[in-house]
């Protein structure tokens, strides 16, 4: 048995175009079958991220107000091969796999560069990472060219954030969505691209997953995403510094114990200077009596 599905040549359903004026739906939706991609997208010329869903009317969708509900219908078994290792769990558990071949009852989750004002703007095409995961289990993301062939990570939750995925443009692609444990995830997705007039686009969304028949889809709607990890450098030393800051934070308590030495000192020397002083002036007031 292979995981998940591998087409032996290009699938046809992946032949596709993308209308300038398809809308973008604004009622919340949950996704349980059909066709979807994860694609960048201007909305009133503001670069975003939005999921395509063409399962019935073609729409884009707001990620925040989608919820991509794995049910049972994509429990796998983990095949009794070394080659699958980079899953991380033992041979012949379940998982949830979103797999890279349509299963007509598992929603079919893939990503295009296909959005025509995308296409006419972006130079050569786009860089998406995956910027963290909220969820009880681990998420993996691999293709498989062929039965034969190894398995290619994508993307793993165990390896720090980031994982840049280059995409050209005018792609459009379908992988293995690998969830080892049923629950409610949330998966930070950036999308980055150096536009043909010398500016850069870059945009996070979280994806929102309802895995197994007895997760909540309000729930997953509900849920609040974590912290996301910045792949910009970090300020330099003094700038930027506030609450939670943990590299300035050491620093600007030994400068306030500096000064406050220093000012400790400072009224200690103003007060032995007065004394002496005092004692000069009550020494001349004496030797002036006594004369």
């Amino acid at each position: 048995m292979v995981l998940g599905g591998q087409p032996a040549s290009p699938d046809p359903a992946l032949d596709q175009s993308i209308a300038p004026d398809q809308p973008v739906a604004g009622e919340p939706a949950v996704l349980r079958a059909g066709h979807v991609d994860l694609g960048p997208r201007y909305v009133d010329d503001e670069w975003t991220l939005l999921i395509h869903d063409d399962a019935a009317e073609a729409v884009w969708r707001d990620p925040d107000r989608t919820v991509l509900h794995v049910t049972d219908a994509a429990v796998q078994t983990v095949p009794e091969d070394p080659a699958y290792g980079f899953l991380g769990v033992p041979a012949g558990s379940p998982v949830h796999v979103v797999p890279q071949i349509q299963h007509p009852q598992v929603v079919w989750l893939g990503w295009n560069t296909q959005d025509p004002q995308v296409m006419r703007t972006i130079d050569r095409g786009v860089t998406l990472e995956l910027a963290g995961v909220d969820g009880p289990g681990e998420v993996v993301m691999y293709v498989q060219a062929g039965t034969f062939s190894e398995p290619q990570v994508l993307w793993r939750s165990t390896e720090p954030p980031g994982q840049p995925m280059w995409v050209e443009v005018n792609t459009h692609t379908h992988a293995n969505w690998v969830f080892t444990a049923p629950g409610v995830y949330l998966l930070a997705v950036r999308v980055s691209a150096d536009l043909i007039n010398g500016e850069r686009a870059s945009v996070t969304r979280h994806l929102r997953f309802a895995v197994g028949d007895a997760t909540s889809t309000d729930e997953a709607l509900a849920a609040r995403p974590g912290a996301v990890v910045d792949p910009e450098p970090p300020a330099a030393p003094g700038e930027g510094a506030g609450e939670g800051d943990g590299g300035s934070g050491p620093w600007l308590v030994a400068g306030l114990v500096v000064v406050a030495g220093g000012l400790a000192v400072a009224l200690l020397v103003v007060v032995l200077r007065g004394r002496s002083v005092r004692r000069r002036a009550e020494r001349e007031r004496a030797t002036g009596s006594a004369a």
